[in-house]
């Protein structure tokens, strides 16, 4: 057959490939490649696995089954049933074999030499770079080499021993890599010319980067795509469009907002009208009318609130009830517990039953204790809600102080409000009655819900002119107390002033002492000099007569320093205006003695 004309071919170049080793070194035995590469060559072949001795290779080998127990079925590269075998398992290595073509022959490398290197491979990557080729291949000789790997659009030869290759596919490259370290000849000739070692490697093309990268924004596109419609579709859906203003649409709004069930979507379209500035004098009754009817659903909602609440306050009493009862059969079962462990009962049992009881009386215990902190929590948070209130009612001194200010600047706006309020009721009331005395022929009707809405503004008006005046009385108190602080905090502004002028004088005093102590020696003994000449003037002296009598003293000595000592000491010197007129005349008096004389 003609898997076992392959075989003996196989036979024939392996035994041929042995008898030259042998013939090149005497001293070397027969050697023979993986076992279980060569068992699974055989067992792809249906035949049990025998060595070149003769001896059973895999003992485990079952005829019936036609593999091995674990050795992976191997696909050998063999002419016409494709390049590149099935992938195995990493302890069974790949083993090439010689391709036969039409005008040539394709011999493996050595596989004890390691791979040959590739550079990076570039995204994606159709080209493929193949040099070592023979002087004499051709374009047709390539396409019968690589034409297996898969389609090729595109062969550009140089005139030397390489060629480009661009495949339809990019997993047709690693097809043709595989091709890589195979030594090519052409035919039967043995010339050098027809002979050469292929060498495959990845190539950069621009036709393979822009084929790459418009793919990579096609698949972007989708995403995007994919994500929008994601997104549209869990996207809530768009509000309906609000109708235009006219009369016949205002008087079904008007009946709508009266509606409790569609008035939401009623107060709605009523605020985009106001938003769009549909009021004018004409429709202005109108859009009064529909905000006083949005007005009244106040009460409605606010009496809604309390009924939750009250539901929420009784379903948390409930809760609490119900807990406390699940609570006391905890108890009981807990008890029971502790009634069997007792040593009347506990001897009783045996020693599975007891490692029972023990375990669920720990279990009921650990149930009830967390039952318990869920009560007690509850508890708590009733008692923190209590607290929070009482301190609501009872606000900090130190806050209302602080805040003063602008609660009166509050009051004051409010007040202003309610005035602007107070005079539009009392416009309106005046419009009304107006209106009642010129359409005095009108219906019954509307003299009657004119007399309505009268009583409802007199009441208004009423609580308004309560609620004003007992504001007013409020800003008064707040304004008393604003000025009992203000008063307060300029005496203290006053105290503090007087603090800092007073530490100011100590600190010049201080530094006026220091200045006196640093004097050198020959300004103390001017001290001493001029204060023995003022001494015995009692009358004082001008600054030319002392500046006279020390540069006798000592030359050096100018006015600008007597005068400069003499300010420096004021506790000491003292400066005086005598005379009148063109007679004015500064003179300096000795004055360090009138502190002892007063005491």
């Amino acid at each position: 057959c003609i898997n076992c004309s392959r075989l003996v071919h196989f036979l024939w170049h392996f035994s041929d490939g042995i008898c030259n080793m042998a013939m090149d070194s005497n001293s070397m035995t027969m050697p023979m490649s993986d076992p279980n590469a060569w068992a699974a060559a055989m067992n792809n072949l249906g035949m049990p696995p025998i060595g070149m001795t003769g001896q059973p290779l895999m003992p485990d080998f079952d005829p019936n089954l036609g593999m091995m127990a674990g050795i992976t079925p191997m696909n050998p590269m063999l002419p016409g049933l494709g390049m590149v075998p099935a992938p195995l398992s990493q302890d069974v290595p790949l083993v090439k074999e010689i391709i036969h073509c039409k005008t040539c022959t394709l011999f493996p490398p050595n596989p004890n030499l390691p791979p040959p290197a590739t550079r990076d491979r570039p995204p994606g990557c159709k080209t493929v770079f193949v040099g070592g080729l023979p002087e004499n291949a051709n374009e047709q000789l390539i396409m019968e080499v690589f034409g297996q790997c898969g389609d090729i659009n595109a062969i550009r030869k140089s005139k030397k021993n390489f060629c480009h290759i661009r495949f339809a596919e990019e997993f047709t490259v690693d097809k043709a890599l595989f091709l890589s370290g195979y030594r090519i000849r052409l035919g039967s000739s043995t010339d050098k010319k027809d002979t050469g070692r292929l060498h495959v490697d990845f190539a950069q093309a621009r036709d393979d980067l822009y084929e790459w990268e418009c793919h990579q924004r096609m698949l972007a596109r989708e995403e995007r795509h994919r994500r929008k419609i994601e997104e549209d579709r869990f996207r809530p859906p768009s509000p309906p469009p609000i109708v235009h203003y006219s009369e016949h649409e205002c008087s079904q709004l008007g009946d709508k907002i009266k509606d409790d069930g569609k008035f939401a979507e009623a107060v709605r379209v009523l605020l985009t009208w106001l938003e769009r500035g549909e009021v004018n004098r004409r429709n202005a009754n109108n859009f009064y009318s529909m905000i006083q009817s949005s007005n009244s659903h106040i009460r409605r909602l606010m009496s809604e609130k309390s009924q939750h609440e009250k539901e929420m306050e009784e379903a948390k009493e409930k809760f609490k009830t119900a807990l406390a009862g699940i609570l006391a059969q905890f108890e009981q079962i807990v008890s029971v517990f502790q009634a069997a462990s007792k040593q009347k009962a506990w001897d009783h049992f045996s020693k599975a039953q007891r490692k029972n009881l023990d375990m669920w009386r720990k279990q009921v215990e650990e149930i009830r204790n967390m039952h318990n902190e869920q009560l007690m929590g509850i508890r708590r948070e009733e008692e923190m809600e209590m607290s929070d209130d009482d301190m609501e009612d009872a606000p900090d001194s130190k806050d209302s102080e602080d805040s003063g200010v602008s609660q009166v600047e509050a009051l004051k706006e409010e007040n202003d409000s309610l005035r602007c309020q107070l005079d539009a009721y009392r416009n309106e009331v005046e419009l009304l009655k107006q209106e009642q005395g010129k359409n005095q022929p009108i219906r019954s009707e509307e003299d009657s819900t004119h007399s309505q809405q009268l009583s409802f503004l007199q009441q208004a008006l009423q609580g308004m002119q309560k609620q004003l005046l007992k504001m007013r009385e409020d800003l008064k108190q707040r304004e008393a107390e604003l000025e009992k602080s203000s008063d307060d905090k300029q005496q203290l502004n006053i105290q503090v002033q007087n603090l800092k002028e007073g530490l100011q004088n100590l600190q010049n005093t201080h530094t006026m002492q220091v200045s006196v102590t640093r004097f050198p020696a020959t300004s103390a003994q001017a001290t001493w000099i001029i204060s023995t000449f003022l001494h015995v003037h009692p009358f004082g002296a001008s600054i030319e007569y002392i500046c006279s009598y020390l540069q006798r003293l000592d030359t050096k000595i100018n006015h600008a320093e007597v005068e400069a000592l003499l300010s420096r000491l004021p506790c000491t010197f003292k400066q005086e205006m005598t005379g009148v007129g063109a007679s004015l005349e500064k003179r300096w008096n000795f004055c360090g003695f009138q502190g002892i004389k007063r005491t």
